[in-house]
């Protein structure tokens, strides 16, 4: 699959002397659903700025679809939709005008069938005539992406889509994401809910102080980096571990009723036979067992906390 979004050796450096981004290298994929997590400040709104033209690089490169975003930006703002974090709409407007307005913007010509089509297919086809003012918080990120659409962009950037929404109405943006997707449209959204990641995502990136500290197939991740579990729970609980059970690195829970075995996700049974076999070797009695397997968010947390410490580090050493 080729690549759709190309960003060579970026970074960010503010008057302040603030590095919002460091040497950021990434290629997304053409037609994929590509999020960008991390925690509030790490950059995602920065990078996403950078590459829809709005905010100025202070060194690298990125191109949208072979077209360099500075030297050709027209062509390469026309592939971009942009869905902004904040909810920024005229209060007088109706939803049909602003849609109409926002095509216009591109020199785009008329499609009136397309508009209807669109506003039907994020359920505001009833509100078209409506006020802006008249909507509620979720019907308003609706418009955003009605208007972000309206000029019908091959990419479209969601900068925390479902930021303040209920659950509900979150999901029911997963749908449209995923719909838009199927369509052939490229998505690319920042988002701090792990959830959202874990549920939509083709690819994830993390990213953390700035720097991308990972890129890779969300399957691919969590197989590779998640942890697996095995929860073992005793008939009658123990007060230490016997001498023979020492080696398998177990850990006895607090109320001694527990035998808790973590291994790597990657192995069929990393000697999962072996110590069952030595635990009724040892006279123990089995009432039940049962896997955890590591999720998105536990990934994510390590990751970040991993480089916030070597962060520190370094910081000290300076």
């Amino acid at each position: 699959m080729k690549s759709i979004v190309s960003i060579q050796d970026l970074s960010k450096t503010y008057d302040s002397g603030f590095r919002a981004l460091k040497s950021i290298n990434l290629d997304i994929k053409d037609g994929e659903i590509f999020a960008l997590l991390g925690p509030n400040g790490a950059g995602k709104t920065t990078l996403i700025s950078i590459i829809c033209g709005i905010v100025t690089a202070s060194q690298g490169t990125v191109t949208v679809n072979g077209f360099d975003n500075i030297t050709a930006y027209r062509q390469t703002r026309e592939l971009i939709g942009l869905v902004p974090q904040e909810l920024t709409l005229g209060a007088f407007e109706t939803v049909w005008n602003t849609i109409r307005f926002s095509r216009g913007l591109f020199g785009k010509k008329k499609d009136n069938t397309y508009l209807e089509q669109l506003l039907k297919d994020l359920s505001l086809f009833d509100k078209k005539d409506s006020e802006l003012r008249e909507l509620s918080g979720g019907m308003k990120r609706r418009v955003l992406i009605a208007k972000a659409l309206s000029h019908q962009p091959k990419i479209i950037f969601l900068d925390e889509p479902t930021a303040g929404v209920d659950v509900e109405l979150r999901k029911d943006m997963w749908n449209i994401v995923r719909r838009l997707r199927d369509s052939g449209v490229t998505i690319i959204l920042t988002t701090h809910y792990i959830e959202e990641a874990e549920e939509i995502a083709d690819r994830i990136g993390i990213i953390s102080n700035g720097e991308l500290l990972l890129v890779e197939d969300k399957r691919t991740l969590m197989h590779n980096l998640g942890k697996k579990q095995l929860i073992i729970e005793l008939k009658e609980s123990v007060s230490s571990l016997q001498q023979e059970l020492t080696d398998y690195d177990l850990v006895l829970s607090e109320e001694g009723d527990q035998l808790i075995y973590t291994y790597d996700s990657m192995s069929d049974n990393a000697g999962i036979t072996d110590l069952l076999q030595t635990i009724k070797m040892v006279g123990l009695e089995l009432k039940d067992l049962h896997i955890n397997k590591s999720s998105l968010e536990d990934i994510f947390v390590d990751l970040v906390k991993e480089d916030q410490m070597r962060t520190e580090r370094v910081e000290v050493k300076v």
